[in-house]
C-alpha cells in the first residue's frame, strides 16, 4: 500500500497512462465523492479493467489498496493530532472499527491505542548476543522481530534501541524462547550453507518501504543489485534515491538484505551498521570469508 506523496514524485513520466493514474491518485487523496473502482474509472474515460491494470502496473498496487493506505494515513495523522480513536476513524473515512485495529496492527506494528502514545504500550524484549560482524542486538515484540542491529558495544546498541522504542516498555533478558530461536537463526544466516531465514517480523514501514524490502529479499544469497536494478524492479525507474532512504530505514539486518544493494558502479556506498560489515556479509555470503 503506497505512499501517495512517494508515488506521485516517482510515475514514470513516459509512460501514456501516467497523467490519468495520476489524476486518480489526486482523487483518492482528497478522498472526497465516490471513490469505487468504477467511478475513478469514468473520471479518467477509462474501463474499470484499464485502470486497475494501469495502476498496479505503474503503482504497484490496486486503486482499492492504494486508497485503503490513504485512509489509514489519515487515520494516524488524526491520532498524532490527539483525536480520539472513534472520531478518527470516521474522519479517515472507514465505515466502522472492526477493521481499522487489524489493519493498523498490521502496517504500523502496534494497535491504535498504542499509536496515540507512540509505542508506549507495547512490550519489547531484547537481548545482546556475539556474532561474527560484533555485537549483535536482536529484540521483538510478542508479533515478532522489530530490530536487528549490528555494533560495537553493548550499551550502544541498547540506547539506540530506546531511542528508536522511546516510549515502549523494553526489557532486556536472556536469550530464551522464540528470542534464542531467532538469534540462533540469524548466526545461522552468517554461515556458509545458511538454512533460510524465516523470521516472524513485527515492522512499521510504509507501503514504498514494504516493497524496496519484499525485493531486497528476493535477491539470491551471493548475489547483489543496484540501487537502479531495484527501482526498475519496482516499475518505479526514477525512484533511485527513494530505494536507497527505504534501504537505509531497514531495522532488521541480514532478516532484510539489504547489504545486497550496491552502486551501480560496484561501490559498496553506505550501510546502517557499517560498511566494513557490509563488505564482511557479502564475503560471507560468496564464500570468501570464512567464520572463526
Amino acid at each position: 500500500m503506497p505512499a501517495a506523496n512517494h508515488n506521485l514524485q516517482t510515475l514514470p513520466s513516459d509512460d501514456a497512462m501516467a497523467p490519468k493514474i495520476a489524476s486518480v491518485t489526486r482523487r483518492i487523496d482528497l478522498g472526497d465523492g465516490d471513490l469505487s473502482l468504477a467511478a475513478l474509472a469514468a473520471s479518467v474515460q477509462l474501463s474499470p479493467f484499464a485502470l486497475q491494470r494501469a495502476f498496479k502496473r505503474i503503482l504497484g498496487v490496486s486503486p482499492h489498496r492504494y486508497a485503503t493506505a490513504r485512509k489509514l494515513e489519515r487515520f494516524r495523522a488524526s491520532l498524532l493530532r490527539g483525536t480520539d480513536v472513534t472520531t478518527a476513524t470516521y474522519d479517515a473515512g472507514f465505515n466502522s472499527s472492526s477493521r481499522v485495529y487489524e489493519k493498523t496492527a498490521r502496517q504500523f506494528g502496534l494497535l491504535p491505542k498504542a499509536y496515540t502514545t507512540k509505542g508506549a504500550a507495547q512490550e519489547i524484549h531484547f537481548a545482546v548476543s556475539k556474532s561474527p560482524l560484533g555485537l549483535m542486538l536482536v529484540a521483538a515484540t510478542e508479533r515478532g522481530v522489530c530490530s536487528i542491529a549490528f555494533g560495537d558495544s553493548a550499551g550502544e546498541l541498547e540506547a539506540q534501541l530506546r531511542a528508536n522504542f522511546r516510549n515502549a516498555i523494553l526489557t532486556k533478558t536472556p536469550p530464551t524462547g522464540a528470542l534464542a530461536e531467532a538469534i540462533a537463526g540469524i548466526l545461522d544466516q552468517l554461515t556458509e550453507h545458511p538454512a533460510a531465514l524465516r523470521l516472524p517480523l513485527d515492522l512499521r514501514a510504509t507501503a514504498f518501504q514494504q516493497r524496496v524490502w519484499q525485493a531486497l529479499m528476493e535477491i539470491p544469497r551471493g548475489e547483489t543489485r543496484s540501487y537502479a536494478e531495484i527501482a526498475r524492479a519496482l516499475k518505479q525507474p526514477t525512484a533511485v534515491r527513494a530505494v536507497a532512504r527505504a534501504c537505509g530505514a531497514n531495522p532488521v539486518a541480514v532478516a532484510i538484505p539489504c547489504h545486497r544493494v550496491i552502486g551501480s558502479n560496484g561501490a559498496l556506498t553506505g550501510y546502517r551498521w557499517g560498511v566494513k560489515r557490509k563488505e564482511q556479509l557479502l564475503k560471507l555470503e560468496r564464500g570468501t570469508r570464512k567464520l572463526a
